[in-house]
């Protein structure tokens, strides 16, 4: 979103951000550019603290229906809960210790979790309720359009705002916001086994309220176009765009010099959705046939404890030449490397992987999002493989297609040569940001033939 915005300096944007903690408040990793006129951040835990007001609003019949499909994650009325919990400005909390709430729990109760310990459903649900009513409260920043960079709570915001002001909204999805979600929860040691279902339908829950009334929904690629119309979305709503890179920062760089060593390259968040556990596992397999190999990992700690353990993983399996660098210059550092690896367990298009054509890597991957496609080329483009696509999770695969590229060194100059072509071809920046202003220009083109009609 930084790239979009500063490519695109004839509008103007306001941040609306969300946060977990509000201690990251003004905390920002990027410089704002000029074009920015504003930040709104709304960070979810000060739901706990908030003081609400409007405790004694009455539902109506209709009203109350609506919560209870929204407690039990179904399909509610969003306009109706907007009305509720905006502009009348009910008291989440109020709601969530009364005795109607304590009825519709009852009901889950005994139709789902007969076996269940009451008190565990009670607090599960309220915590997953509460932060949706609180943002719900917030202010709106005013626009002309709401543009979504995910579904869940920036989804429900965007068609909040769309509400408020009777203006389009759009959602961008760079990786299925349901699909990550559901990964995510299945693999949670802080979800009790018992509610992981429920988790996940809430998470679908908001997915499908954010699809519902966007003018324009984008992907990154065909099939995950095709994943959103499975889950509702209108098919005539769906585009998708591709991930675009600046080719001229990276094409020119050199390759490495020849030091006695193969270099592989991760760039990445360490986060369990990075899989690097499995990474590790597989270079600790590689170095019993290489010894000459290095593995960098490089990126910013996005899980404290993830870390530790892939730290403690390493130690454990007393493999050398596993080094952590941290978050680099990915220019500079990319002089270093033989070529690159992802072994995500979710992806969108990554752009790790196209700056590493770009600067004549290949790439191993795992088969998630859209890696083979970018391998092999979207749509069956002649150019050829630009590098090795294998399963996710699968050690020994992982680790078979590293060795083969420390021990065929002109076939990853071939595939890398693959690679920057490709990327020349069918993926820069100019034409990604092109298709954006496009995007911009049709959905408002869109609502205005709608309201007219």
């Amino acid at each position: 979103m930084h790239q979009y915005i500063q490519a695109m300096s004839q509008h103007e944007f306001v941040i609306w951000a969300i946060g977990a903690n509000s201690e990251d408040r003004g905390k920002f990793k990027y410089k704002l550019p000029d074009n920015v006129a504003e930040v709104k951040e709304i960070f979810l835990n000060d739901a706990l603290t908030h003081s609400f007001k409007n405790s004694r609003y009455k539902f109506s019949k209709e009203e109350h229906e609506q919560l209870c499909e929204f407690i039990r994650c179904g399909n509610p009325d969003w306009d109706t809960l907007f009305r509720i919990y905006h502009d009348a400005r009910v008291s989440p909390i109020a709601f969530l210790t009364s005795s109607s709430f304590l009825e519709i729990l009852t009901e889950i109760c005994r139709e789902e979790y007969p076996y269940t310990a009451f008190s565990d459903l009670f607090h599960t649900i309220r915590s997953m309720m509460l932060p949706v009513l609180y943002t719900i409260q917030s202010e709106v920043p005013k626009a002309d359009v709401y543009h979504a960079i995910a579904t869940g709570y920036a989804g429900i915001l965007a068609r909040l705002g769309s509400y408020k002001y009777k203006v389009p909204y759009l959602l961008t999805e760079h990786g299925i916001y349901t699909r990550e979600r559901e990964e995510e929860i299945i693999r949670a040691k802080w979800v009790l086994p018992a509610f992981k279902r429920f988790w996940v339908r809430f998470f679908y829950m908001l997915s499908a309220g954010a699809y519902a009334r966007a003018t324009m929904i984008t992907s990154l690629f065909e099939r995950a176009r095709l994943l959103q119309i499975g889950m509702g979305c209108d098919p005539d709503k769906c585009r998708y765009i591709v991930n675009g890179i600046h080719y001229d920062r990276f094409c020119n760089i050199p390759y490495k010099k020849p030091d006695g060593w193969v270099d592989i390259g991760a760039v990445l968040r360490i986060a369990p959705i990075k899989d690097v556990k499995t990474l590790i596992y597989a270079f600790a397999d590689l170095k019993t046939r290489i010894s000459n190999v290095r593995l960098h990992v490089c990126g910013p700690v996005d899980d404290q404890e993830y870390a530790q353990e892939c730290g403690d993983l390493v130690k454990q399996l007393k493999v050398n030449d596993i080094l952590f660098p941290g978050t680099v210059n990915v220019l500079e550092k990319m002089q270093e490397f033989d070529f690159t690896i992802l072994t995500s367990i979710s992806e969108g298009m990554p752009l790790s992987v196209l700056e590493s054509f770009a600067a004549g890597r290949p790439c191993v991957t795992t088969d998630v999002g859209c890696c083979k496609d970018l391998i092999n080329g979207m749509g069956g483009d002649s150019l050829g493989a630009a590098g090795l696509c294998v399963p996710p999770i699968h050690r020994e695969a992982i680790s078979g297609a590293m060795e083969y590229l420390c021990t065929h060194p002109e076939e990853r100059i071939r595939m890398g040569e693959i690679g920057k072509e490709r990327v020349r071809r069918y993926f820069l920046h100019s034409d990604m940001i092109r298709h954006y202003e496009e995007v911009y220009e049709e959905v408002l083109t869109r609502w205005q033939a709608s309201v007219s009609a």
